[in-house]
């Protein structure tokens, strides 16, 4: 498995759809994804926000410039920051906040707008239970997917149609068919943000991309429990130990064995949150001697000890 489908695996995504909303020039909401807009309120630690344009135009303005999103593209905020939607830029928002109809099935409905051009989107979000994370990290804090001429294009945009109206239509598992299709469509989105990255960028995302440092990468998430050294990986990627921690270095951030040590703690968690295995099991199977030195590395990560973090998951 390469590294990027095993962070993946191991951050165990969950996703879902909220809000279908309808909106006609001039037309400016504030957004961002709150506890009210996810099942059972309760936010995700990490939320990542999306809308996903089904026709027409609009504008997302944050702390940076506006970007425009037109009808099968798609807008990612990976750190859930509050922004502005609308149709041009330069418009206050809506006061006081329009009116919300909630839809059987759980499927929020939004009307809003002067009677101009018309623009429909989705809105929903990706989440994480971990705060901190390689991959979540390296993405920016908003960019757009055009999935335009891509094979899966007309395949979102008919799911997208078909599931609203499931779940308008308070047909069971609807709910789930569209929080599938937002994991899906995170995934389609970091692959597109990893493959259109420029030649010098740099974070966890480029270091996969390189040659050294995406076959280390490979090698470490392929056998966790092995205790490699840096001159290991580096005779491993026909490198130096030197050339190799810094390459390794500039490009993730980290050093190779701290990421490592970052990377068995994130699975720690996983295993905790999902299995039955033992505290000293997970030790061991993650290449640590003794269950007292796991639990140690664990506390610094974690902030907390793996049995209460068990209990709390």
């Amino acid at each position: 498995m390469d590294a990027l489908s095993d962070v993946l695996r191991v951050i165990r995504l969950t996703g879902g759809v909220f809000l279908d909303a309808a909106f006609t020039a001039p037309w400016c909401v504030v957004s961002r994804v709150g506890p009210e807009d996810c099942p059972g309120g309760q936010l995700p630690v990490s939320v990542v926000a999306f809308h996903y344009v089904i026709e027409g135009r609009m504008l997302v303005q944050g702390d940076g410039a506006a970007l425009e999103v037109r009808a099968g593209e798609m807008v990612l905020l990976p750190r859930n920051d509050p922004h502005l939607l609308a149709s041009e830029a330069g418009l206050p928002p809506a006061d006081p906040e329009p009116p919300v109809q909630q839809v059987e099935g759980g499927l929020l409905h939004l009307e809003v707008g002067g009677g101009g051009a018309s623009t429909r989107l989705v809105c929903g979000f990706v989440g994480a239970d971990v705060r901190r994370h390689p991959l979540l990290e390296a993405l920016p804090a908003v960019f757009v997917l055009d999935l335009n001429g891509k094979p899966c294009a007309e395949f979102v945009a008919a799911s997208f149609r078909y599931a609203a109206q499931e779940v308008a239509s308070g047909r069971a598992g609807s709910e789930t068919v569209l929080a599938k299709l937002s994991e899906l469509l995170f995934v389609e989105a970091v692959r597109h943000y990893a493959e259109s990255l420029p030649p010098r960028q740099q974070g966890w995302l480029a270091g996969l991309r390189d040659a050294a440092v995406g076959r280390a990468l490979a090698l470490m998430h392929g056998d966790v429990a092995r205790p490699w050294t840096t001159e290991e990986m580096a005779a491993e990627v026909a490198l130096s130990r030197s050339a190799f921690a810094e390459r390794f270095t500039q490009l993730v951030g980290l050093p190779p064995i701290s990421y490592l040590t970052n990377w068995r703690m994130l699975v720690a968690a996983a295993w905790l949150r999902e299995t039955h295995r033992s505290i000293a099991q997970i030790a061991g199977e993650l290449g640590y001697e003794s269950e007292a030195s796991f639990t140690r590395a664990f506390k610094r990560a974690h902030g907390t000890a793996p049995g209460r973090f068990r209990d709390g998951r």
